[in-house]
C-alpha cells in the first residue's frame, strides 16, 4: 500500500509538472491568473490600478500587521513578514494527516509601473487584508490644455 500513495504522490507531481509547461508554452510573457502561481505561494496578492494610484491587496490572514514589513525601492514594492504556527501547542496528541495552511517566512515582490511614486504611499491592514496604495506622479497624470 506505501508503495501505491509514493506511486500517485509521483503521478500528481508530474501532472502539476505538465500542466505548469502547458501553462508557459500557450500563455507566453506570463499570466497575470492565480492559477499559474507556484503552489504555497503567500501571500496571494491582487494588483490593479485607477488613475490616481495603483492599488496592491494581499490577503495575510494570521499575520500580525506589526511583523509585516514593507519595502519600496528601484520599482519594486516587497512584502515580507512570517506566518506563525497556529496549531495547539499539544502536538504529541495530534496526528497531522493533511496541512494546507502555509506557515513560515515569507516574501513577494510586485513590480510597479513607472509613473508609481515612492514618496506617497499608504498601507493598512484590517481583517487579515494589507491594502497598499501607491500614488501616481502628478505629472504622469493626463490633463488638459487649453489652445489660445
Amino acid at each position: 500500500m506505501n508503495g501505491t500513495l509514493e506511486l500517485y504522490g509521483d503521478l500528481f507531481a508530474e501532472l502539476d509538472r505538465l500542466q505548469q509547461s502547458f501553462e508557459q508554452v500557450f500563455r507566453p510573457g506570463g499570466a497575470s491568473s492565480i492559477r499559474t502561481l507556484p503552489r504555497r505561494t503567500f501571500p496571494v496578492i491582487n494588483v490593479g490600478s485607477t488613475p490616481d494610484a495603483i492599488e496592491v491587496v494581499a490577503l495575510v490572514p494570521g499575520v500580525d500587521p506589526d511583523e509585516l514589513q514593507l519595502t519600496i525601492d528601484k520599482g519594486l514594492l516587497v512584502i515580507a513578514g512570517e506566518r506563525k504556527d497556529d496549531a495547539p501547542s499539544d502536538k504529541e496528541n495530534i496526528a497531522v494527516y493533511a496541512q494546507e495552511r502555509f506557515k513560515g517566512a515569507f516574501r513577494r515582490v510586485v513590480s510597479l509601473p513607472d509613473d508609481a511614486d515612492p514618496a506617497r504611499i499608504d498601507a493598512s491592514c484590517r481583517d487579515g487584508l494589507l491594502r497598499v496604495t501607491v500614488a501616481r506622479r502628478e505629472a504622469s497624470k493626463p490633463r488638459q490644455i487649453t489652445v489660445s
